[in-house]
């Protein structure tokens, strides 16, 4: 039923958006705040299904509902609902503008959304971008990053990759091979050849490449990233790698990155959780509690709290309780 992962949060069976829109009204008119009701239906509809219930707020109303919603709540618990009641376009868009906006890029984000879509996503997130800022996605990168990681972002920015799936161990072999001279077998690195090959094969025909390199060198193609390459460049090529290999695994890694050490990374919790929940979040949890020994759960449980933690279970399929 779901082709590329599973999901929890799946559109909700018997839904009516004249109801929840004035479910949600009645939780913020008045005194007080009913969050739980804003948590069971914006937490537990699709993302097609709060818009939705954001028509129907806005026509029955004559109020926005995520301007109401900001009135009434604060902190990350705003900041993960009004994340979910944008179309999910519109989110990214607004996540890669705040990436590069001000002093510094965050190049993190950069890299978890321009690796991971496919190239319908990549051309429609960069048509959004444009009538959002007024200024090419494209562009803006190029304005922000610099040399090899720059050529990689423009790269993948294009949305050109082979799609078809098709595969040919000859030429992954002879892939290998050139990946092997460029890195490797040579003084330096030939940036240029890592970046075409990672940027342009489908994903069936680098998961051979990979292998067959394995084969020649006796370790994975991502050990001789980490030798060759260092920083931005690094980050971003070892992004792809780990897509292409699982990237339930590499969506597992992004949530323990944001919730461990001191303090907690929020905008890069609520990005995975809001941009995966609906695609292959199940798959991730499971990915997750293998490789670091503990739930998903358990993390959110000990990272966050209140309403906003409540909402972030509802998200990964869990059950309220403590």
């Amino acid at each position: 039923m779901y082709p590329f992962g599973t999901p929890t949060v799946v559109p909700a069976a018997s839904f009516d958006p004249v109801k929840d829109a004035n479910d949600l009204r009645k939780a913020m008119k008045g005194f007080g705040t009913d969050e739980d009701t804003l948590i069971n239906i914006i937490c537990r509809r699709s993302n097609e299904q709060r818009q939705e219930i954001h028509r129907q707020y806005k026509t029955h109303f004559g109020k926005d509902l995520i301007e109401d919603v900001k009135s009434e709540t604060s902190g990350n618990f705003e900041k993960l609902l009004v994340a979910l009641l944008r179309p999910i376009v519109e989110f990214y868009v607004a996540e890669l503008n705040a990436a590069m906006a001000g002093i510094g890029t965050d190049e993190d984000v950069l890299i978890e959304i321009l690796c991971t879509l496919s190239n319908a996503e990549i051309h429609t997130i960069k048509n959004a971008y444009l009538r959002s800022y007024g200024a090419h996605l494209e562009s803006e990168l190029k304005s922000e990053t610099s040399g090899n990681f720059k050529r990689l972002l423009v790269s993948l920015c294009n949305g050109n990759r082979d799609e078809s799936g098709r595969t040919d161990v000859t030429a992954a072999q002879q892939d290998a091979r050139e990946l092997l001279k460029a890195g490797e077998l040579r003084v330096g690195t030939d940036e240029s050849t890592f970046n075409m090959i990672l940027c342009q094969r489908n994903y069936q025909q680098l998961r051979l490449i990979f292998a067959e390199y394995e084969k020649m060198t006796g370790h994975t193609l991502e050990h001789a990233i980490r030798n060759e390459f260092s920083g931005d460049i690094m980050d971003g090529l070892i992004a792809i790698y780990k897509c292409v290999t699982n990237k339930s695994e590499y969506f597992a890694s992004r949530l323990h990155k944001s919730m461990a050490g001191i303090g907690t990374n929020d905008n890069q919790l609520i990005r995975v959780i809001v941009s995966r929940c609906e695609i292959d979040m199940h798959d991730i949890k499971v990915a997750f509690e293998r490789l670091y020994g503990k739930s998903l759960r358990s993390w959110i449980k000990g990272d966050t709290s209140g309403h906003y933690k409540h909402a972030l279970y509802a998200l990964i399929g869990e059950q309220r309780s403590s």
